[in-house]
């Protein structure tokens, strides 16, 4: 049977995302369909199990592939299997389904790839952006053509939780917004047309995705999909009452409504589920809402991930982050990646935090609700999503959800009772949403059908139980009788352990986890301890562990089949009443994304002020000029075992460009970084380390640290400095913030001072706040030349230690006005390190002979400058004795030109 045929699709494979590469099967590979339902099989011996996922779909077959491409079936009539090639040139065949049970899975490694870098055609990227593994996040792309190159669509879902937000803008050559919306979101997936791939020739943007983006799938589909009328179809009967206004926002907006018709059809693909109408939040996010921090700044600045231990919680998100629920900590996340750009709505937050702080019973009453709230937006997902098959898990885990949205409905009015007291908008306004109706109908509507001891509970057991006699009784005989089943075989389990208890002489207990159902176990620590050789031959499969011995019997695994048969049955019955419960209730889903918003929010902004309290943190003030006293890098605040050394930071109209020289190790490095994320917490609505702040809210934030070469993309340190520098200058405007540490140290020094120079001058007409760090002392001058440029240094005092001839530096980590006029200190930290004596004696000799050198040179080239008039005066005269034809009054007009040129001349070279 064709596949592509029956369903009207054919997979095609990109390979290794260099061309869209089509290919036969391998020889060992056998593809098949059978049966009403289609389902694609793979039979490669023992490596099936380790590359293949196999599942089957009833209404539509679709391979997921890392870069596939869905097309129709009228190019061709044969089915065929995606090939990738690997760096070592050998084919495999590799492709991943999606299993009817609604859940999205993603294939492995592909066999041959190092693991921790991106193959691509562009070669492997250190720099790339990595994916996270729990991400459930699916974005559709689109970029206009012809005239409108460059006019990006996009629409993002999370299959965890049910908003689907859309978003179109124009962007740079160098994909600037999309790259960092990327960043924000972690996609799992993204998909886009085929053409973006078509003949070998892909665009720029699929070219940027594919070698950015480390362990991305981009699954690419037929053109047609990118509807866009069909796209605002879609969103008119999805999206719920209380987002529709929506709808006049994105009318015109093309082409992320045709991404947003390519990305719920595949949607419902590979989930094989629908969303129910009217119940998908819908919203329009443009990119001139927030502040742009590029992913090479966001890794820089260590914003959610240490750059040394990606684990480590030495972040800012990691100082910040007190959150209670799961909304809050993903709002907060992408808050410090794109901060808010409105003024009005940080000083809202800031108004809370504020309060917060000051008021401990509002603090803590919010905390403690906050911490016994579920995900609500993972619970709406479940709600609004229809499977098109049922299965005992998809069964479960409505019961699951329905016991999940009792649980949260019913924190719904201490949250209210809580938020009473506020004085502040924010939570007034959230105290008002907290009084619809909606919320108590749903609660009457989920009363009629579950019981009202049904209880959320941690434990697998427990739960296990609520969910068995979650519906009311006598709604429905059957499920009643299954239930009594149930609880007479659990009944029976207990009593035939308490029996092998008696009949053994052993203190066994009944045990439950998912993976094993009801085993056996029995303590075995200090006089308790018995050998496992000496158990009866009746207890089987045992496991030792520290202080316990866990094993079972044969007639306890037959009990616990019946047990499965019996929770299935009842999943299965009760699964019935739930359905229709869900679909009494979908009409009032609109509170629930009220509520899912409220929390996150709440949850946030409680989270800022617990970090207040915790430090002498300020409020900032928004004004024109950036001024802040004593300020404190907010990471080494918090880790570090002495306080960090404060310091002022300013700038404004008049002074935005500041010089900033000194040793290594003086503070430079960190100084930049910490106006960077001071900058970020105080746009995000959070005070700040310091003892006064004043911030001008910035549009984007830029860095360039750090000196690196990438062995994987062939570039060396200055290859990478002026990438990074381009893409400052291409998209820098005067509201932006740039840090820029060291430029040009990776070529020679005279390369690198006229560099840096051409660029300070560029950042200088454009009126940005700019700190510049640098060794290069000629750079100090710039403040002759322009009188926004502001000269800084790190103070370091040099100490004579008992017994030593040197001088030794001690960091004062104090910034000081001025240039640095300290001479050497290479030569003094070399004195410090392991290195022999012997060597840093020459080192300096050998420093100073050059530094003599180079001032005779200096010297000698000044004194050739004050000649050069002279010479070009003797040679005019020459000529003009040689070879003039003029009178004696045009001569002498000529020799008067020719004096008050030299003396021009002359006066320019002494200056």
């Amino acid at each position: 049977m064709n596949l592509g045929s029956k369903y009207n699709f054919e997979i095609y494979g990109t390979g290794s995302a260099k061309t869209p590469a089509c290919a036969r099967p391998l020889n060992r590979s056998v593809w098949s369909t059978t049966g009403p339902s289609a389902s694609i099989s793979r039979n490669t011996g023992s490596s099936s199990g380790e590359y293949g996922r196999m599942s089957s779909i009833s209404h539509s077959a679709v391979s997921t592939l890392p870069n596939t491409t869905l097309m129709s079936s009228a190019s061709t009539s044969t089915s065929r299997a995606p090939q990738r090639v690997n760096s070592s040139g050998r084919s495999w065949c590799y492709t991943q389904l999606t299993s009817s049970s609604g859940r999205l899975r993603t294939p492995g490694r592909t066999p041959g790839r190092t693991p921790g870098s991106r193959s691509t055609v562009f070669g492997s990227s250190s720099t790339a952006l990595g994916v996270n593994p729990q991400s459930s996040v699916l974005v559709a792309i689109v970029e206009g053509r012809g005239i409108a190159q460059g006019e990006i669509g996009m629409a993002s879902i999370d299959l965890k939780q049910p908003e689907l937000i859309l978003s179109q803008f124009s962007d740079s050559q160098t994909y600037v917004k999309v790259t960092t919306k990327l960043q924000v979101l972690q996609p799992i997936e993204i998909i886009m047309s085929h053409t973006a791939c078509e003949g070998g020739a892909m665009t720029k943007l699929f070219k940027l995705i594919s070698d950015n983006f480390q362990g991305l799938d981009v699954t690419t589909i037929q053109r047609k999909y990118f509807n866009e009328t069909k796209g605002l179809s879609v969103v008119k009967q999805l999206c719920v009452a209380d987002f529709s206004s929506v709808e006049m926002e994105i009318t015109s907006k093309y082409y992320c409504l045709a991404a947003a018709a390519a990305l719920l059809k595949y949607v419902e693909f590979i989930q094989n589920s629908v969303y129910a109408p009217n119940s998908l939040k819908v919203v329009f996010r443009g990119s001139e809402q927030s502040a742009v921090i590029d992913a090479v700044t966001a890794r820089n600045l260590e914003l959610v991930q240490n750059r040394k231990d990606p684990k480590s919680d030495h972040t800012l998100f990691g100082v910040l982050n007190y959150t209670k629920t799961m909304g809050g900590a993903r709002l907060m996340r992408s808050n410090i990646l794109q901060p808010p750009f409105d003024e009005e709505t940080i000083k809202l937050r800031l108004d809370v935090v504020a309060e917060l702080t000051e008021n401990e019973e509002l603090f803590y009453n919010l905390q403690s609700v906050l911490s016994r709230f579920l995900d609500v937006d993972h619970l709406l997902s479940l709600c609004v999503q229809i499977p098109k098959e049922e299965s005992v898990k998809s069964s479960e885990q409505k019961i699951t959800n329905v016991i999940h949205l009792k649980h949260t409905l019913e924190l719904v009015e201490p949250l209210h009772v809580a938020l009473q007291s506020a004085q502040s908008k924010l939570p007034q306004a959230y105290h008002k949403t907290l009084q619809d109706t909606r919320f108590q109908q749903i609660l009457e509507k989920i009363a009629t059908v579950i019981n009202d001891e049904t209880r959320y509970q941690k434990g697998t057991l427990n739960m296990r139980t609520q969910k068995c006699f979650a519906v009311k009784p006598e709604i429905n005989g059957l499920l009643d009788v299954a239930r009594r089943t149930y609880t007479e075989l659990v009944d029976d389990i207990s009593e035939m352990i308490k029996q092998l208890s008696d009949e053994h002489g052993l203190m066994l207990r009944t045990s439950y986890s998912t993976a094993r159902g009801f085993f056996i176990q029995l303590y075995c620590k200090g006089k308790y301890s018995i050998p496992v050789e000496s158990l009866p031959p009746v207890f089987i499969k045992v496991v030792k562990a520290k202080n316990t011995l866990s094993f079972t019997t044969t007639d306890l695994i037959k009990m616990n089949d019946r047990v499965r048969e019996s929770l299935n049955e009842i999943y299965l019955m009760t699964n019935v009443v739930v359905s229709q419960l869900l679909n009494d209730i979908r009409e009032h889903v609109g509170c629930l994304y009220k509520l899912a918003e409220c929390v996150s929010v709440i949850d946030m902004l409680v989270s800022f002020a617990h970090a207040c309290t915790l430090s002498d943190y300020v409020r900032p003030d928004f004004t024109d000029t950036l001024a802040i006293k004593q300020a404190r890098h907010p990471i080494l605040d918090k880790i570090s075992f002495d306080p960090p050394v404060p310091n002022n930071i300013y700038a404004s109209e008049e002074g935005n460009f500041l010089i900033i020289t000194g040793p290594n190790m003086s503070g430079k490095s960190t100084y930049l970084k910490q106006i960077a994320l001071l900058q970020i917490m105080a746009q995000i609505g959070c005070f700040v380390p310091a003892e006064y702040a004043s911030f001008r809210i910035c549009d984007q934030v830029f860095s360039r640290i750090g000196c690196d070469d990438d062995i994987e993309t062939n570039a060396s340190s200055f290859t990478l400095e002026m990438r990074e520098i381009n893409y400052i200058v291409q998209n820098c405007t005067h509201e932006s913030l740039v840090i820029i540490d060291e430029l040009g140290r990776g070529t020679s020094s005279d390369e690198g001072v006229g560099i840096c120079h051409a660029i300070c001058e560029y950042l200088l007409s454009l009126k940005a706040f700019t700190f510049f760090a640098t060794h290069f002392m000629e750079l100090t001058n710039l403040d002759a030349l322009y009188p926004n440029v502001e000269n800084y240094h790190f103070q370091v005092e040099q100490s004579l230690a008992e017994g030593e001839d040197n001088n030794r530096l001690s960091y004062t980590h104090i910034l000081s006005r001025g240039r640095t006029t300290e001479q050497y200190y290479g030569i003094k930290l070399a004195e410090i390190s392991a290195l022999p004596p012997s060597i840093v004696r020459e080192a300096k000799a050998l420093s100073q002979k050059l530094a003599h050198q180079r001032k005779a040179q200096k010297e000698s080239v000044k004194k050739d400058q004050k000649m050069r008039p002279l010479f070009r005066l003797a040679n005019r005269l020459i000529q003009a004795a040689r070879s003039s034809k003029l009178d004696q009054a045009g001569l002498r007009e000529y020799l008067k030109v020719l004096k008050e040129s030299y003396f021009k001349e002359m006066r320019s070279s002494e200056e």
